[in-house]
């Protein structure tokens, strides 16, 4: 999977380090896992208040650690088995996942509605839940960082040296999208510009509000109006995409 970009990549067996967090450990209750990550989000951003570190946490974790499934499901239709007890990550020294580790390289029966339960249910929607008791953020904003996320699985795929072809990806993110848990559909949009699948947000990870953001907005940001962001797509000049 990673020929197609590093954040598909996976390893495989239950990895060994302190350095790892179990996903199932993540969603518990104020559990020190999910302290750790927002600790070095934060520090890695220096955030201005606890909802942008949140919002900026969701947003590049919801793009790296179910990459590789989405991308699966995407091009053979098969789930592969990411349940948060089978799933590990490794946070990156900065911002978001270094690495991500599954158990063992199995699959579940079903089709998009396992999906939907190991992606979202158990997973990224949960975790969304928790981070808006910890820290108050909207749902609605943490929602759209799953979404930003969940689309950068489809996206990232044809931008590589190796990639798939976009008017593929994109059937295939508006079928995954179209009935997925949380409303989903509504929080942004996936389109294509120069020959790429671009993802075009309805809410805001507040990242630019940080001080290592600089007041600078991501390429995808709702904050910039539809037509200046496919502009710069097509020039090739968004700032940051998650």
């Amino acid at each position: 999977m990673a020929r197609y970009a590093p954040r598909y990549g996976l390893e495989i067996g239950e990895p060994a380090g302190t350095e790892w967090l179990r996903v199932d450990r993540l969603l518990e209750p104020d559990g020190p896992e999910l302290t750790e990550l927002l600790k070095r989000d934060h520090e890695a951003s220096d955030h201005v208040s606890a909802h942008a570190n949140a919002l900026s946490l969701m947003s590049f974790y919801a793009g790296r650690a179910p990459a590789a499934a989405l991308l699966l499901w995407a091009l053979e239709g098969r789930v592969l088995d990411i349940r948060p007890h089978n799933l590990w990550v490794k946070p990156h020294e900065g911002h978001g996942i270094a690495s991500v580790a599954i158990r063992s390289a199995r699959f579940l029966p079903g089709g998009l509605q396992t999906l939907y339960d190991v992606v979202l249910t158990q997973h990224l929607l949960p975790l969304s839940g928790e981070l808006h008791r910890r820290t108050r953020a909207g749902l609605r904003q943490l929602h759209g960082g799953v979404a930003a996320g969940c689309a950068m699985a489809f996206c990232g795929a044809t931008r590589g040296e190796e990639t798939v072809d976009p008017a593929f990806l994109l059937e295939r993110w508006q079928t995954f999208v179209a009935k997925a848990p949380g409303e989903l559909a509504r929080l942004g949009e996936v389109t294509e510009a120069a020959g790429k699948l671009v993802y075009l947000r309805n809410t805001c990870c507040l990242y630019y509000t940080s001080a290592k953001g600089c007041g600078s907005l991501c390429g995808s940001c709702c904050l910039t109006p539809r037509e200046q962001r496919l502009a710069a797509y097509e020039g090739g000049r968004p700032i940051i995409t998650a």
